[in-house]
């Protein structure tokens, strides 16, 4: 199976030991959805707002033998897309900081 990368990082797969088994570099291309936001009132002082979420864009057709890897917010606007996928079980390390992930999710 081919993975492609449609994020601006690198994304590194990790076994349980906190081995690096693989590492998926960006492709150069990166698949995102639009936002547009609606103020819709305050909290505070802070402003409260309605997003809604448009097309995604840089977003290949499906590939056979291919795998993509999207942000949430992409993946969330696709779910019925088979071959779109996420990071998933976030590896951390001492400070807090994600350096890698055990596992991929569709959502």
């Amino acid at each position: 199976m081919k993975f492609v990368n449609l994020t601006p990082h690198n994304i590194v797969f990790m076994d349980n030991a906190g081995n690096k088994i693989l590492t998926v570099e960006p492709s150069g291309q990166i698949a995102r959805c639009s936002v547009t936001r609606e103020k819709i009132g305050e909290i505070n002082g802070i402003p409260v707002n309605k997003s809604r979420f448009g097309k995604v864009e840089n977003l290949p057709e499906p590939q056979e033998g291919t795998i993509f890897i999207v942000s949430a917010l992409t993946a969330q606007a696709v779910p019925e897309r088979e071959d779109v996928f996420i990071t998933d079980d976030a590896v951390r390390d001492e400070q807090g900081n994600i350096i890698g992930c055990r596992a991929l999710a569709h959502i």
